[in-house]
């Protein structure tokens, strides 16, 4: 049976943004917050007693039950508050369940028809994941894009479970799809035996990075799509940052992919490596970023170039493999390259075999001390369903849920899915990217449609409306192309600025925008002062 773990998009690709309203109940919520019943994570068994517990690693918030009796070996079901109101479940905790929760808990319900919503992830952390190459490059601390759920809900009435998914029973598709109220839209079991009864359910849960497809990725490079990744990465740098100092050798970084993700990674490692690094970005395009407005492309190609980022387009990495100094040394002489290169290291390095996509271009074979993966992913959804049931959901090739319009997966009226999760087609038949611009927009739209479908009201057609796209190229310059302004790019530190303005008010709650808005604004001015006093010292010295 497969265990999988909650988690959201990668992707990297960043996006102009506007903020949902929330109204004005959640300001009363803030100024007058309630005491939410809190459970612990710890647990015993007491023989032939029936008792309430957390168990396995579960978090839960904001109230919630579970219960089990000394020796049975069934799944443990959750007990919600009122058996009257609407259950809604929502897995997945990043842009799409997260803001599809907070939505519905902005919207105004009648009394007796407004949902308990509980939230499942593996994480005990919401991630801002846009935003995770500032913490390479130390411009945010962690709590700032990364705060936990918790804290984030604790003047809601939505609940938190920390726990993964491993199976999911719908039942909506055997025609169910009265009231609310009437019949339970199925069940989802959790890894750590929980079963949780729903009506509503919505399927936000993102994808996974897929490195399995080409030998040695797997065991030997570094994703580059979470909390975790980014933290793996940052320490990996400052390992090496310390193995290499004072020896003359630089650090040899290969970044995959040169799509967004792939570019900014490229660009923020650069800039902290400065001269002491060499990075070289593979792309199997012979372009980077073929996607992406031309002025963002251009601005990115003008800051690749300023850092001496080597760019090796038309290239599929065939093979990593990991060698020691001697070898490595062996191999790049043999393929041409120049020796010695791998000398004066006490690491292990990776040797990466580059196959060409186009014709007229020749095998390569490149040395890394560190390799980051930024292509590929798969979503989850295919994991989670059971054995003896494998097509209860509509899947398309790439294991994504087919939506109609209103993001309710065909044939069952009671699930909703989007983000990854998702397959969805634009106005011109063309699949939505898996951006958090995407995300941001469905979630807004699935809070709607819960209501809407609670309240026996039509539902309303998601239409993705694109704001533009942005990408970081480091600590004091990014490049921005809204579409609503054809032709403009703004780049370099007014991109910067407006980059973080624009995500500042994407965060997920107004505390959180508040607190962050703050920190920023403090480490604005204390960099404003150090910039002045540096430049007063080098006038003075030279006078």
């Amino acid at each position: 049976m497969a265990h999988i773990a909650l988690s959201t998009s990668a992707s990297a690709s960043a996006t102009l943004l506007l903020p949902f309203n929330r109204g004005a109940k959640q300001w009363t919520n803030k100024l007058f917050p309630g005491f939410p019943k809190r459970y612990g994570t710890g647990f015993s068994l007491f023989p032939n007693k029936v008792v309430r517990f957390v168990g396995s690693g579960v978090t839960v918030a904001n109230g919630g039950v579970v219960e089990i009796s000394e020796g049975e070996k069934a799944p443990r079901s959750y007990v919600w508050q009122d058996n009257k109101k609407p259950r809604v479940c929502i897995l997945g905790g990043g842009f799409g369940g997260l803001y599809t929760a907070l939505r519905l808990e902005s919207l105004v319900w009648p009394d007796d028809k407004k949902p308990q919503v509980l939230l499942v992830d593996q994480s005990e952390r919401f991630v801002f994941k846009p935003m995770l190459y500032e913490l390479l490059s130390g411009e945010v601390d962690a709590w700032e894009i990364a705060p936990r759920f918790l804290d984030l809900l604790a003047n809601t009435s939505v609940q938190f479970f920390q726990d993964r998914v491993k199976l999911l029973h719908p039942a909506d598709h055997l025609g169910m799809n009265g009231p609310s109220r009437s019949s339970c839209g199925g069940t989802v079991h959790l890894e750590s035996g929980l079963l949780i009864e729903y009506d509503w359910l919505v399927l936000a849960l993102g994808a996974e990075s897929k490195l399995d497809f080409v030998p040695g990725a797997l065991e030997f490079a570094l994703p580059f799509s979470t909390l975790e990744d980014a933290h793996k990465v940052d320490n990996k740098l400052r390992t090496l940052e310390r193995t290499n100092f004072g020896k003359g050798s630089p650090i040899r970084v290969a970044v995959v992919g040169c799509g967004y993700a792939g570019v900014e990674l490229a660009a923020t490692v650069a800039e902290r490596l400065q001269d002491g690094g060499i990075v070289q970005a593979i792309n199997v395009d012979t372009t980077i970023c073929p996607t992406a407005p031309p002025g963002n492309r251009e601005a990115a190609l003008k800051v690749l170039s300023s850092r001496k980022v080597q760019l090796l387009l038309g290239y599929f990495v065939r093979s990593i493999q990991r060698v020691g100094n001697a070898e490595a040394s062996e191999k790049l002489t043999d393929s041409g390259a120049v020796p010695g290169i791998a000398a004066e290291h006490d690491h292990e390095k990776y040797i990466l075999e580059l196959q060409p996509a186009e014709r007229g271009f020749q095998r390569q074979i490149i040395e890394a001390d560190l390799v980051l993966w930024t292509v590929g992913s798969k979503p989850l959804l295919p994991l989670l369903e059971p054995g003896d049931k494998p097509h209860e959901l509509p899947l398309n090739a790439r294991g994504q849920a087919e939506t109609d319009e209103t993001l309710r997966v065909k044939g069952h009226p009671r699930i909703f899915a989007l983000g990854d999760s998702s397959s969805l087609r634009d106005s011109n038949g063309r699949l939505l990217p898996a951006t958090a611009q995407v995300a941001f927009q469905q979630a807004d739209f699935a809070g709607w449609n819960l209501w809407a479908a609670i309240n026996d009201r039509p539902l309303l057609p998601f239409r993705f409306q694109n704001l533009g796209e942005m990408m970081t190229l480091g600590s004091n310059d990014a490049a921005i192309s809204p579409s609503f302004i054809e032709g403009l790019t703004l780049e370099g530190p007014i991109g910067h600025t407006a980059r973080k303005i624009a995500y500042l008010i994407r965060l997920p709650t107004d505390e959180h925008r508040l607190k962050v808005g703050i920190s920023w604004l403090t480490k604005s001015a204390i960099n404003s002062v150090s910039s002045l006093q540096s430049t007063l010292s080098k006038v003075l010295s030279g006078s």
